[in-house]
């Protein structure tokens, strides 16, 4: 890959992945729903900002897609936890299931995908205290499982705003006590884009001991 579209470049994620992949050379373009949140953004001849919104349709999306002529798309966008369940559909299932459409109409290929752990395990959603957004999760998954596309699915822990390690655990037993910082989910991302061996493959991951760039 040499161009990458990030769906939620704006987020937590999405902020430290930006930075991240224009160290490895990659142009980034960064989907917003505001010019303003353009600032965020380092500086750079490698990123590009550009408007994108989850409510638009899957041709419009592949539209833009086409348009910056990125060959990879990372989703790491998402309703946020103050908004209601309704948005958590629109955004989560809805708006990730468009961009997956609209990644095949603009013919390309690969997909990463940032879910959430226990969006596979239905019999942790009750405790969750988060079971509409694991629902959604768990059908957008299930979505891009079912497409040509070369996904591959992240299920983080809890994402915790403290520095990276540089270490992971992958698939781990133990999922309802994973955790992990957001800055090693976009090392992941990151380390992960361009290895055809996650291609149509999904990981759960939290903070371990293997180094990221041995971990797949």
């Amino acid at each position: 890959m040499s161009s990458v579209f990030i769906i939620g470049s704006h987020g937590q994620i999405g902020q430290k992945l930006v930075s991240k992949l224009i160290a490895r050379k990659f142009v980034v373009y960064a989907g917003i729903r505001n010019d303003g949140q353009a600032k965020v953004f380092p500086t750079d001849k490698l990123v590009h900002p550009v408007h994108f919104d989850l409510n638009d349709s899957a041709e419009k999306m592949a539209k833009c897609f086409k348009q910056t002529g990125a060959n990879a798309i990372i989703f790491s966008a998402g309703s946020g936890g103050k908004t209601g369940d309704d948005q958590t559909l629109i955004i989560d299932l809805d708006g990730a299931v468009k961009s997956m459409e609209a990644a095949q109409i603009a013919g390309i290929k690969r997909y990463v995908m940032v879910s959430s752990v226990g969006s596979n395990k239905r019999d942790l959603w009750d405790k969750s205290g988060i079971k509409p957004y694991l629902i959604a999760k768990h059908y957008a998954d299930k979505e891009l499982q079912r497409t040509a596309l070369d996904y591959t699915i992240l299920r983080p822990g809890m994402l915790k705003n403290i520095s990276g390690t540089g270490t992971i655990t992958v698939n781990s037993e133990s999922e309802e006590r994973l955790s992990i910082p957001r800055e090693d989910v976009a090392e992941v991302i990151a380390a992960i884009l361009d290895n055809h061996a996650t291609f149509r493959k999904s990981y759960t991951i939290g903070s371990g001991e293997t180094q990221i760039a041995a971990a797949f």
